[in-house]
């Protein structure tokens, strides 16, 4: 950091990159070097035969070159290692260096081709091992080429050359003000197109109507307005990411448990736990039903395909309401034996998925006569881009004072569902049937969302409906949305689950913290990386990098920073608020909250090790307050996964006596926990 300037531009690599690659093709050029100078040593005396004397030349300024690559290499090796992240001043001869280097692939080249040529002529009649030596250097040379040339692809930036232009003029003082935003405002243009075209290549096998270029047009602004504003290379954000892991985890371990009980609040009473506990296990099961044969497979890696095999032969299209993509039947069978349902259970089904549209199903519960709104969680890139839809959409509701506004993308998919409900008469439908039961709507991750925003758009026609929302996203309703929803929607989040935490302030909030790690860090970034690896795999004590942070506190992370100004453009927001050390006047993205009531589980103990461990959980009441930052974790991915959060509720009902609704029923799915304890008995 900032980005290596070369060849008039800026390129997604910094000075500090080049140690791993950098003394990893050292090596490769040492040992090459010794090898070639035996095996001249051992035929230094055998180059009489026809054509030896064009292969001694070809070793003796091949040992030439060798020894100049390796003098370059372990010059950029050293200093690339000097400095820190925030200070490239002791490497600011890099640039040199490495053109330096690039020069000397020109002769290798050339080389390279000529031993290719001497190789292959049949007229050469010297030793097989000196000519197969030979083969094998010209082999290696066109190797460590293609991999430098792929690895520029991958460095390259297409906002180099604009980057490099805006950084230049902008520290050129003498520019008026007009101009300077010009610049920036071509800047952010050209970034918003670039976006937009990496986007759309893909997702280049979704079509590109009318809806997915409003998608893709929106999530490329909000991608250029998080990026655009700072000068972070790829390298930078991971140190960052494992220097902040740390820090929390360290922030952690020293938290005192009161402090912990104390962000519980304190209304509902333990009961209330109880049963909502037994419920969500129960209607868990339905939330993971919707994702069909995929996550049925994956969780049942032994015996799943051949449950769906009988199921996938039958053919029910006739018999059920269904719609849109499921011609093996795979879906609707790995549904029928998850949820343990009857094929008459089902009112209706919809595999039908595009961007704003995601699938669901209504079925009846009888146990807990309920009839049933199951939505799917993300499974597809329409899904993704549903979720990466995150502008604020009004959410007009009757009886709820103040803003009323939602996630964009989800708000729409609910919408969406919502006609289909209502105007397609599916709801009508599943009442008729069994007039007597209540509402009930659930859905995991992205179908959590959705589920939510359903709940509140059919909570004036049905008043005693509920929602379960499992690991709901984190920016979903605004304040006011969120207090109403706490009357008839429950949010269940497991550990250090990542989506629950999203939200566009606090995707800021994690930028401006990573900041300030790695500019207060005053170690060279490879020994950050390395710790980082050792203690992410194996654990052990967060590691006491040197800092100038005074305290390990977490407010200490929050506090404004004067960093360099290569760190961010200077017209942003976020390095205004960094400098002066005041918050925006407003910010940058509204705050939107989790939806109802939050349950969050937490895990107690683990014993054992990866698929074998034997996890003990525990629950409470939480606010949301508990979630307005990302926590870093190797778990944050797979506290999140719906196998996870079935097996979290399962255990939990299994610890507590009474819980009627957590009995599951025959052939319902099995999570991966559940197949090893089978396995091993």
């Amino acid at each position: 950091m900032p980005g290596l300037q070369l060849f008039g531009r800026r390129w997604a690599i910094a000075s500090d990159d080049l140690v791993f690659p950098g003394a990893f093709e050292l090596l490769v050029r040492v040992i090459w070097w010794i090898g070639v100078l035996v095996l001249y040593s051992v035929h230094k005396g055998h180059f009489d035969c026809l054509g030896g004397a064009l292969l001694q030349s070809y070793f003796i300024v091949l040992l030439v070159m060798l020894g100049a690559v390796i003098c370059c290499m372990s010059s950029i090796v050293y200093i690339s290692m000097q400095g820190t992240i925030s200070n490239p001043g002791p490497r600011k001869c890099m640039p040199k260096l490495v053109y330096i280097r690039l020069a000397l692939y020109i002769p290798e080249f050339a080389w390279a081709i000529m031993g290719a040529i001497w190789v292959s002529d049949n007229g050469v009649q010297c030793d097989k091992t000196v000519v197969h030596v030979i083969l094998l250097t010209v082999i290696a040379s066109w190797l460590i080429m293609l991999f430098t040339t792929i690895a520029i692809v991958i460095v390259f930036d297409p906002l180099g050359r604009k980057k490099a232009l805006y950084y230049v003029r902008d520290e050129d003082h003498n520019l008026e003000s007009s101009q300077s935003d010009q610049l920036l405002y071509n800047f952010k243009k050209t970034a918003t197109r670039v976006w937009e075209t990496r986007i759309r290549l893909l997702c280049c096998c979704i079509g590109n109507d009318n809806d997915n270029r409003v998608a893709f047009s929106s999530i490329a602004q909000l991608l250029t307005s998080y990026f655009a504003d700072t000068d972070l290379v790829p390298s930078d954000i991971a140190a960052g990411l494992t220097l902040l892991h740390q820090e929390q985890d360290k922030v952690e371990l020293s938290r005192d448990p009161d402090e912990v009980l104390s962000q519980s609040p304190s209304h509902p009473v333990r009961d209330d736990l109880e049963v909502e506990l037994g419920k969500a296990a129960h209607y868990m099961q339905f939330a993971a039903a919707a994702y069909g044969w995929p996550l049925y497979v994956y969780s049942n890696p032994v015996t799943g395909l051949c449950k769906l095999c009988g199921e996938c032969c039958q053919s029910r299209r006739a018999q059920h309401d269904i719609v849109g993509g499921d011609n093996l039947n795979c879906h609707f069978g790995s549904i029928l034996q998850t949820t343990g349902l009857q094929y008459r259970d089902f009112i209706h089904i919809s595999f039908h998925n595009r961007i704003y549209e995601i699938p669901f199903f209504v079925a009846l519960d009888h146990k807990t006569e309920a009839i049933l709104v199951a939505i799917r969680g993300t499974l597809s890139l329409e899904d993704v881009l549903t979720d990466l839809s995150a502008d604020c959409e009004n959410l007009h509701t009757d009886g709820v004072d103040g803003d009323c506004f939602s996630h964009k993308g989800i708000c729409q998919a609910a919408s969406y569902i919502y006609r289909r409900l209502i105007n397609d008469g599916i709801l009508n439908q599943a009442f008729t049937v069994a007039p007597e039961y209540k509402l009930v709507i659930v859905g995991h991750s992205l179908g959590a969302g959705a589920a939510s925003v359903l709940a509140v758009q059919l909570r004036s026609s049905f008043p005693t409906l509920k929602c379960y929302a499992f690991s709901p996203p984190g920016g979903l309703f605004s304040k006011a949305l969120a207090d109403y929803s706490k009357n008839f929607i429950i949010s269940i989040i497991v550990g250090k689950d990542l989506v629950p935490r999203l939200s566009l302030p606090n995707m800021e909030d994690l930028k401006n913290r990573i900041l300030r790690m790695v500019v207060n860090c005053n170690r060279p970034k490879y020994q950050i990386l390395l710790h980082g690896c050792w203690y992410e795999i194996f654990g052990g004590n967060p590691d006491d990098f040197p800092t100038e942070l005074d305290g390990r506190n977490m407010a200490s992370l929050t506090q404004p920073l004067l960093a360099e100004q290569t760190l961010l453009v200077q017209k942003s927001s976020s390095y205004n608020t960094l400098t002066d050390g005041s918050s925006p006047e407003s910010p940058r993205y509204p705050h939107l909250y989790l939806p109802g009531k939050i349950i969050h589980i937490i895990e107690d103990s683990r014993s054992g090790w990866l698929c074998f461990s034997d996890v003990k959980y525990n629950a409470r009441w939480s606010k949301e307050t508990a979630f307005s930052s990302i926590y870093i974790s190797p778990r944050m991915i797979t506290d999140h996964m719906p196998d996870i959060v079935l097996s979290a509720l399962r255990s939990l009902c299994q610890e507590r006596s009474g819980c009627g609704p957590c009995q599951t029923p025959p052939h319902v799915l099995r999570t991966n926990q559940d197949n090893d304890a089978a396995a091993g008995e």
